[in-house]
């Protein structure tokens, strides 16, 4: 089953700047783990904002769970779990509780299983003595944690995470990359992931995207990546 599909897009921001992604076909099947990489410039977010219902194309396809994410979210915003690359743009309880438990309680979940939701990925994340601090006086490293456990609160099908482990130190990063990796495996959930760190890339990564200039320019494993760009110091954290 294809969860995310992408064919040629094209869009055009108010500024009257137009960006293209073209080259080759970009999708996600049930339960697989893609990475895009690409330097600055090369229209990662500018994907992923298309995939997440954020801007829609004046020319091309995309389609979430079958679905146009822009004009119909509704349909499919309980399946999808969300980080921004700006991720202050997406923190909106005043608490870090209330902000984990933000889309579970607008989803109409129970509120005491959302309360026990909470509570366990607070743990999970090492993050209970943070439960009710503001989340703007939270350090850049905590706020991405406080904003992968809000997108995993949910248990949604598909992740797409833009840059989400810059700013957290390393200890704690690879503890939060083996949470979201075990969580797809447990969940067969799909994910899509924007990083230049290829530490990151290796343990979490099976199906790898290469932009360059607005154009997917490869689609394989990070050996057949490396097989093919010997030297790819765009790659390079």
């Amino acid at each position: 089953m294809k969860v995310v599909e992408v064919r040629c897009i094209r869009h055009r921001y108010a500024e009257r700047l137009t960006v293209t992604i073209c080259g080759l076909s970009f999708e996600v099947k049930e339960g697989e783990r893609v990475i895009i990489l690409g330097p600055n410039g090369s229209g990662k977010t500018t994907l992923v904002n298309h995939i997440i219902g954020l801007l829609t194309p004046v020319k091309g396809r995309v389609r979430v769970f079958g679905f146009d994410p822009y004009k119909n979210m509704k349909k499919i915003q309980d399946k999808i779990g969300v980080v921004l690359q700006r991720v202050e743009d997406q923190l909106v309880g005043p608490t870090v509780e209330d902000d984990i438990s933000f889309t579970p309680i607008n989803l109409g979940f129970d509120e005491k299983w959302v309360r026990k939701r909470v509570s366990t990925l607070l743990k999970m994340f090492g993050i209970q003595k943070l439960r009710k601090r503001v989340v703007y006086h939270l350090s850049g490293g905590e706020k991405k944690k406080v904003a992968i456990a809000g997108a995993l609160a949910h248990k949604p099908k598909l992740l797409v995470l833009d840059e989400p482990f810059a700013g957290i130190d390393a200890n704690s990063r690879k503890r939060v990359v083996e949470i979201v990796k075990r969580y797809c495996e447990e969940e067969n959930a799909s994910l899509v992931l924007v990083t230049n760190d290829l530490e990151v890339v290796r343990e979490i990564g099976e199906t790898i995207y290469l932009m360059e200039n607005g154009r997917i320019i490869f689609k394989g494993t990070l050996k057949q990546l490396f097989r093919k760009f010997k030297d790819l110091e765009l790659c390079k954290h």
